[in-house]
């Protein structure tokens, strides 16, 4: 048995920002049967992740992944049905599983590297959200208390529009977002539970921004923040530790204000910090990965399953049909048109 699968490769290492015309949707060459030890999925859904951008502009450097060059084919958190595994093996077809080659319709996988999709989540998608992130970082490096002023740096995405009703649920008593425009601000207040979303003084807009930020941050949380989870850097990181309360405790989980940033590689991420500040007030500042955590993803599951069962989180996606979407998802989502985790839907092209 052979199956013919679509994917989506690198055609040129992006100048700025990635648009379409740097990726291109190619026919791979025809799969085998799987090997002993492999398995055939057809991935169902697969997740188009900020760190992608890094990865394709030419500028990784001691990433846990490796980069992308031209002619590579993408890769990314997916979900997807085994349709055919070797005798003997611990995955059978009709299998739901999750594992790291998205961007391709099929693909062969190392049985090992597959993770059965938990049935206490409702939907498999839920696997493909990046609330893993936002959950470690605040109970592993911010260790967020009952009470806590929060802090979340790109609020709209796919780790914070989890992070603040985590925080919320873990016992924050206040949860502040960040985002750069107003119609997602009123979604967070509306439907995520942050108490206040700030707009003004986005990371986009450069240096002549942190005046206004700084002051609507001030306005916002008057007796200063405990907790940072941030996924911005820049001028924003800048504000929160002139912000901070004493003992106050940073997670740093993203930097879009380089990362995103079309006059550069996307593997950088400056932002200035008063280290007098960071002393005086005892502040911890540290950068959270989840291969440091290995223990915070079942964790999480079992969180998360308990959550969704009481209807006490959401899952905002944005969401779009067909691997021929893919490109345009990933120039949507550093341009900051989206809202929430990004994902891409292959139909079964059974019933196409």
């Amino acid at each position: 048995m052979s199956v013919v699968s679509r994917e989506v490769r690198l055609a040129a290492v992006p100048r700025g920002l990635p648009v379409p015309a740097d990726l291109e949707l190619t026919e791979a060459a025809p799969l085998p049967a799987p090997a002993p030890g492999e398995v055939l999925v057809r991935n169902r859904h697969f997740q188009v992740f900020g760190g992608l951008r890094t990865l394709l502009g030419g500028g990784v450097e001691g990433t846990p992944v490796p980069g992308l060059r031209p002619g590579d084919t993408l890769f990314g958190p997916a979900v997807g049905e085994v349709v055919a595994a070797p005798d003997g093996g611990p995955l059978r077809p009709g299998d739901l599983v999750t594992h790291l080659l998205g961007w391709r319709e099929y693909t062969l996988v190392p049985a090992a590297q597959c993770a059965p999709v938990d049935p206490a989540l409702p939907d498999p998608v839920a696997h493909l959200t990046s609330g893993s992130a936002a959950y470690g970082a605040l109970t592993r490096l911010a260790e967020l208390r009952e009470g806590d002023v929060v802090l979340v740096t790109g609020a709209a995405g796919g780790v914070g529009s989890l992070a603040g009703q985590i925080a919320r649920l873990l016992g924050a008593g206040r949860v502040i977002g960040t985002t750069g425009s107003p119609g997602k601000a009123e979604r967070l207040t509306a439907e995520l539970g942050y108490d206040a979303v700030l707009t003004g003084g986005s990371w986009r807009d450069g240096a002549s921004a942190e005046a206004a930020f700084a002051k609507e941050l001030a306005e916002a949380a008057p007796d200063g923040v405990d907790v940072l989870l941030d996924n911005v850097g820049g001028h924003q990181l800048t504000a929160a530790v002139d912000a901070a309360r004493p003992g106050a405790r940073f997670a740093l989980v993203g930097a879009l204000s380089g990362q995103f940033a079309a006059d550069t590689a996307g593997a950088t991420g400056p932002a200035t910090v008063d280290a007098f500040r960071l002393i005086v007030k005892g502040v911890s500042l540290r950068g959270y990965t989840g291969v440091a955590h290995p223990d915070v993803e079942a964790e999480w599951t079992d969180r998360l399953a308990d959550w969704l069962r009481a209807g006490a989180i959401r899952l905002p996606l944005t969401r779009y049909p067909g691997i021929d979407q893919a490109p345009r998802a990933l120039r949507e989502l550093t341009r900051g048109d989206v809202f929430g985790t990004v994902v891409v839907d292959l139909p079964d092209p059974a019933h196409d």
